[in-house]
């Protein structure tokens, strides 16, 4: 099973940007679709955004649609989120996924990472 580690969390102020990482244990990382969901305090886990296989295909939560930018690098078994603009109602714990397939739904991601926290201040 691929194992994956998320890096690149921290504290910014609004308006910032920052890169999270995302590296996977695995060369068959590029069988995997990738995802980045994030949980606020009290809140439920939610979509942030997803890459298929090849990055052919997209998707993107409308929340930070414009701002945030999914990429993969499956040479280095990698998949990036870049956050520009950020806002205080960014902060939450970033977690990334894979699935077999691109996808926005949770239950179809079975592997998770730790998460990394963003903290964005106003």
């Amino acid at each position: 099973q691929v194992q994956l580690v998320e890096s690149g969390g921290g504290l910014v102020q609004a308006g910032d940007s920052l890169r999270l990482s995302c590296e996977a244990s695995r060369r068959t990382f590029s069988s995997f679709g990738m995802g980045w969901f994030r949980q606020a305090p009290g809140k439920e886990r939610e979509f942030v955004s997803a890459i298929s296989r090849s990055s052919l295909s997209t998707l993107y939560a409308d929340s930070v649609k414009g701002r945030f930018t999914i990429s993969r690098d499956n040479a280095k078994n990698t998949v990036y989120l870049q956050m520009n603009s950020l806002k205080p109602e960014d902060t939450a714990v970033y977690y990334c996924a894979a699935a077999s397939m691109i996808s926005s739904r949770p239950s179809d991601f079975n592997t998770w990472g730790q998460g990394t926290q963003v903290t964005v201040s106003s």
